[in-house]
């Protein structure tokens, strides 16, 4: 595999660029995200506004103008044309206890719409407290415990739609 790259701006242009160009690009870091470009003598700067490093696309900023640019190397270019998606991960859909425990605590009712990172509920192990966090955003399917329940190590807990 060559080392060249596919750039796409807002959905609407692409460009393509070898190692070779990339390299002679005339980029200054003023700081971690603000650059100074010339550009066929002609001055630009350039700010990165926000980063999606899983899906390889920027919001980056040049000259007050916004745009999003997405950027793809040989090997994500090959594994889009065989059909994966680059940068993600096996959706969960099912929350299992991981050991025997007592449930101390359901933060969630069924039908509940909850963010990545929300608590869900707290099992209690080996004198420890487990907080469960949803991996995901989705909506509450089931929940097959109770408050007080003893549960054993794999039983399904909740339950994503």
């Amino acid at each position: 595999m060559s080392d060249s790259y596919k750039v796409k701006v807002n959905d609407s242009f692409q460009f393509d660029f070898d190692k070779e160009q990339v390299s002679r690009l005339d980029a200054v870091n003023m700081d971690v995200k603000t650059f100074h470009v010339l550009h066929e003598n002609k001055p630009y700067k350039a700010e990165i506004l926000s980063a999606d490093f899983n899906h390889k696309t920027y919001t980056v900023k040049v000259n007050n103008n916004s745009y999003t640019v997405a950027i793809s190397n040989d090997l994500d270019q090959l594994i889009h044309e065989l059909g994966f998606e680059v940068g993600l991960t096996k959706q969960v859909n099912a929350i299992k206890a991981p050991m025997p425990g007592l449930i101390l605590e359901i933060s969630v009712v069924v039908g509940q719409t909850v963010k990545e990172n929300d608590s869900l509920l707290i099992l209690e192990a080996m004198k420890m407290e487990n907080s469960f966090l949803s991996p995901r955003d989705g909506i509450i399917k089931s929940i097959s415990i109770a408050l007080g329940d003893a549960v054993d190590k794999g039983q399904l807990l909740i339950e994503f739609e």
